[in-house]
């Protein structure tokens, strides 16, 4: 592989793609290349506690907030992680990045699309991720899903207590997305047993990336 690549990995809530970006993750690195996994927001120290706020439904935010926290974070993981990473020859493989602000602040929250991409062009300093897998599920799926996982002592984050129309709007901006960009972006139907998805995903980045 001559260079680094940078994939990643969307969604709406309970889509898997978490799951997806370890097994990724670790599959490559079994097969010789260098990967790392990061999430936004997180990824960094600024990010992680950017995190604990932005998912927090016991903090208040203005939607104009919850919007500027996430791309300050994206600022920061560009920056400090993501180029530096690509640059020595990683597969970097993030769990969200500027697909989902479109999707959650733009569709979901009803901010000016055209001010949301202008935003992420400036957080991102025009990073483009190589490739895009969107896991699509019907949005009662994937929140039946996040709702399994959570413990007994766990309640609902910031997103995950919405209301089911904003869910099914932050569904359709991932879907617009990938219409939109299909050279970049490959959508998958996350209600699919999961290692039928991580094969198709292994198999289109290996094709990508090339020889480790």
């Amino acid at each position: 592989m001559a260079g680094g690549l940078f994939i990643t990995l969307e969604g709406v809530e309970g889509s898997g793609k978490t799951t997806q970006a370890r097994i990724l993750a670790d599959a490559l690195i079994a097969r010789g290349y260098r990967a790392s996994v990061t999430r936004e927001p997180g990824g960094t120290r600024a990010g992680e506690a950017i995190r604990a706020i932005f998912l927090d439904a016991a903090v208040a935010l203005a939607p104009a907030s919850e919007l500027l926290l996430v791309l300050a974070d994206r600022a920061q993981h560009v920056r400090e992680k993501l180029r530096p990473a690509v640059a020595a020859g990683e597969i970097v493989i993030s769990d969200r990045y500027c697909d989902s602000t479109m999707a959650y602040q733009g569709f979901g929250r009803g901010f000016d699309l055209k001010l949301v991409r202008d935003l992420n062009h400036l957080a991102s300093d025009a990073m483009k991720p190589n490739l895009t897998f969107v896991l699509d599920c019907p949005v009662e799926v994937g929140l039946a899903r996040a709702k399994a996982r959570q413990t007994t002592t766990e309640v609902p984050d910031r997103f995950e207590g919405e209301q089911l129309a904003f869910h099914r709007r932050v569904r359709e901006g991932f879907l617009t997305v990938a219409r939109e960009e299909p050279d970049r972006v490959r959508l998958l139907d996350a209600t699919l047993p999961a290692e039928e998805i991580s094969a198709e995903i292994l198999a289109t980045v290996i094709k990508l990336a090339g020889k480790p």
